[in-house]
């Protein structure tokens, strides 16, 4: 039986017992160690501050795994932060293998799992804030800081920068294998704390790299990697939408054999492809090519991780999103482009982003060599292929006419190349921001208040202009708060203070700033709601709708959605213009005013400036109104419907993501005062889509349970629970089957209703209703459930469910009525309410 790490470094042993111990734990499992581990597990056990700037492959999961060993031994807390959830979460179960789950907690801001536990993975943001809120008396012992470059990031640095200057009882471990010059940092940290800080750098991969720049065409250098037994590839691609186009050009390769394939397919087994791209990746990886990016499905990650670990896909097609420590075994990283779009402009790729992307390759334990190929530009691609073909024929290569790059293009050659491999990581540069949450947060923690503000301000890694324009900053703030009465000043004469004590006015709940920043203002707004008939102005019956938007309002944007609903609503719009006889520029004129839906834009924006008149820290966050959630609802959608229409199909995992942040911030924000059955149906329905799309998470706890050492075994994730478990969920599915009959027949669509139900005689009694009525309403009151009637009676003996809608007509006579059946062994299957109409009668 393996030793267990809790045994090999117990409870109060020593620095010298817990090196030892836990080099007879990593012996015990087949791992000798590098000298950097060595030299920087020494250092912790020591109680120095590490800070780990090695090359990737050089093991640093493993020096993360002695630290929290080392600190468990003395009794004490450590957390692990990463940038990404997805990170944390991988490190969170990595971590609940070797220590236990009881030992493990995980709190990403969205979601919290045995969060006091003595080992904590969560976001940089989630430690910062807790940093701001305690300072000195946080209980934190000990953190370890992956991927640490993120210090520089212009957005986020703050996150990386906090903890440094408020945690000084703790032990850091700051680990990337991208860092550049650390000194001032190092110089920093020892002036604060009073711990030596042990700098384990420069060292030599175990896997060297070679580097080469390449002027043939892609599939010519896939092939040729292939050949020379170079893979598993990574295509690195700056943009989702090449790499997918990448893996359908690379397609027609011969990239496995008949016998790979068969193991390929035997492997996923009966994985469940449901979706328009999880379609289009079955038919990759069975050819031995993998998608990787962040809007894939997280199921779909893990299975092209998992291939990939197996080494079963030859090519990854990806994005550099690969670079930020996720575990796919690599041996050559093949980069289209040294230059990429950063979210304002293009530019050539820094020395740290190349390295970070190029450590990726070589397999330690698998590869004696990793390689590192960049493809030139495509102009010089072909301006090399003509003098190929022209040989040594003068004349030819004379007569040749060479491409250029583009205007406007930023270009790159084998210059740049050369000059990023030899670059070093450009130095970090600190970040610092000030927000009033943040602020609120040093203020709650008491005390000197204003010594404590003054030594973030003044006490930091920001140069000298800097830290007077964050004191500008700081004092702005503190003024907004103290005239929103957020803020008090006390008097001059307090016995117990040296100086005015300042303190908060309002009670903070224990997550501020932690999980949705704009949920307070999210439940004044929903105060504003008549569930009787909602004051938010959408009409009567929209009360659960109303209380989505809100709630929607406070998340943030999934871009992809937004940008195509727009781009179907000005389609719409141009359209109808043209039918209203409108002319191109007046059309034009009004297109500029279509956007996505934005349901109580009017009444958000007056609330949110009500609101923050008197908690102006609300000011820091934007607030965003949107529709995903209602528009699917509202439709009738599915998922995959959903991604259809909007032609979503490249960020299923964004749309996934979203729509699960949406129904955990409806559970946790909406007060149970506040809840209506309409709204308890609305969350069962959206928990129920987004477990049937992805129970990824699901499927991680049961693996924790029940786990699989057989490496042999299928790649297949436990399906997710039947969509006929959660009767509420399921009712829901089966009345929005029917609504969607009520919305086409309304617009006369006669040919979609006959398409969905042959059988039904839909022209006839759309032409039969229409005689008798001028339309089918589908307002608020037309989708009631108390319009839907459900015999479940007949299940038993026959399998299906009896279901009959009543149609809203204007005058309220209620006489048609939709009857049909519920295939209750399908909708199992298939994951959703397989409805089929047979009939449309008038009583």
């Amino acid at each position: 039986m393996p030793l267990s790490l809790l045994d090999a470094v117990p409870r109060d042993a020593d620095a010298d017992a817990a090196y030892s111990g836990f080099v007879e734990w990593a012996a015990d499992r087949g791992l000798s160690l590098y000298p950097a581990q060595d030299e920087a597990i020494i250092e912790i056990v020591s109680g120095s501050h590490v800070i780990l700037s090695t090359p990737t492959g050089t093991g640093k999961s493993l020096v993360a795994v002695a630290a929290h060993a080392a600190a468990l031994a003395q009794g004490g807390r450590t957390y692990y932060t990463a940038p990404i959830k997805a990170l944390v979460s991988e490190k969170f179960f990595a971590l609940v293998e070797i220590f236990g789950a009881a030992n493990v907690g995980m709190v990403t801001g969205d979601s919290a799992v045995n969060p006091d536990a003595a080992i904590v993975c969560c976001t940089a943001e989630i430690l910062a804030n807790l940093a701001l809120r305690q300072g000195a008396d946080a209980h934190v012992d000990q953190v370890v800081m992956d991927e640490f470059h993120y210090y520089g990031d212009p957005e986020r640095g703050w996150a990386w920068q906090v903890p440094l200057l408020l945690l000084p009882r703790a032990q850091f471990v700051l680990m990337s294998a991208t860092l550049g010059d650390v000194t001032a940092i190092a110089e920093d940290l020892e002036r604060r704390t009073g711990r030596a800080v042990a700098r384990v750098t420069g060292v030599e991969r175990p896997v060297p790299l070679h580097f080469s720049y390449a002027r043939t065409p892609i599939h010519e250098t896939v092939e040729e990697l292939l050949h020379t037994g170079q893979s598993p590839i990574y295509v690195v691609h700056f943009s989702q939408a090449a790499a997918m186009e990448r893996a359908q050009a690379l397609s027609s390769i011969r990239i496995v054999s008949r016998e790979q394939r068969d193991e390929i397919a035997d492997a996923i087994g009966g994985f469940r492809f449901t979706t328009a791209f999880g379609r289009t990746l079955s038919r990759y990886v069975r050819a031995g090519i993998g998608v990787h990016h962040a809007g894939m499905l997280p199921r779909y990650r893990r299975l092209v991780e998992t291939l990939a670990q197996r080494g079963l896909l030859r090519v990854i097609c990806g994005t550099d999103t690969l670079g930020v420590g996720i575990n796919v075994p690599i041996r050559t990283v093949l980069i289209t482009a040294l230059s990429k779009y950063d979210g304002t402009r293009m530019r050539q790729l820094s020395a740290r982003e190349f390295h970070q992307i190029s450590g990726r390759a070589g397999r330690a334990g698998f590869d004696t060599a990793g390689t590192v190929v960049v493809m030139a530009p495509e102009w010089e691609i072909e301006n090399e292929s003509a003098l190929r073909k022209a040989g040594d024929d003068a004349a030819k290569r004379k007569k040749i006419v060479r491409k250029k790059a583009p205007a406007g293009v930023v270009n790159w050659g084998l210059g740049s190349f050369e000059r990023l491999v030899d670059a070093e990581p450009e130095p970090l540069v600190p970040q610092l921001q000030l927000t009033a949450a943040m602020l609120i947060n040093v203020i709650a923690r008491g005390g000197d208040v204003f010594g404590n503000v003054r030594s973030l301000v003044f006490d930091n890694h920001e140069p000298r202009a800097r830290k007077y324009e964050l004191a500008r900053r700081a004092i702005a703030i503190f003024r907004t708060l103290v005239t929103a009465g957020v803020v008090e000043i006390g008097s001059l004469e307090t016995p117990d203070a040296g100086a005015p004590g300042i303190r908060l006015t309002v009670d903070l709940q224990p997550n501020f700033a932690l999980n949705q920043p704009l949920s307070p203002f999210a439940l004044a707004a929903i105060g504003l709601l008549d569930p009787e008939g909602s004051e938010g102005g959408a009409g009567t019956g929209h009360y659960a709708l109303d209380v989505v938007s809100i709630i929607e309002a406070t998340l943030d944007d999934p871009r992809p959605v937004l940008s195509q609903q727009q781009f179907r609503a000005r389609g719409e719009a141009v359209a109808a213009m043209k039918q209203d006889g409108l002319d191109y520029d007046e059309r034009m004129a009004l297109l500029e005013e279509v956007t996505y839906p934005k349901p109580l834009e009017e009444l958000l924006a007056q609330s949110f400036e009500v609101f923050a008149s008197s908690q102006p820290w609300i000011r820091d966050f934007e607030l965003s109104p949107k529709s995903v959630v209602r528009d699917m609802f509202e439709r009738a959608l599915s998922f995959s419907e959903l991604i259809s229409l909007y032609q979503l199909a490249r960020s299923e995992g964004l749309v996934l993501r979203y729509l699960s942040d949406a129904y955990r911030a409806i559970r946790q924000t909406v007060p149970a005062e506040a809840q209506t059955e309409e709204l308890h149906d609305l969350v069962a329905w959206l928990g129920e889509v987004v477990r049937q799309v992805d129970s990824s998470l699901v499927d991680e706890w049961e693996s924790l349970i029940n786990p699989v050492d057989d490496p042999s075994a299928p790649v297949v994730p436990p399906a997710p629970p039947s969509v006929l478990t959660n009767r509420r969920a399921f009712g829901v599915l089966v009345r929005n089957e029917l609504f969607r009959r009520v919305q086409l027949a309304a617009l006369q669509r006669d040919d979609e209703l006959v398409e969905l139900d042959p059988d039904a005689g839909w022209p006839e009694a759309l032409d039969a209703y229409f005689d008798e009525h001028d339309e089918i309403l589908t307002g608020g009151a037309a989708r009631s459930p108390r319009l839907v009637t459900v015999d479940e009676q007949a299940a038993v003996a026959s399998g299906v469910w009896r279901v009959e809608q009543t149609i809203d007509d204007p005058e309220g006579h209620h006489d048609w009525r939709i009857r049909g059946v519920v295939d209750l062994a399908a909708s199992e299957e298939s994951g959703t309410a397989v409805v089929q109409v047979t009939e449309v009668v008038r009583l």
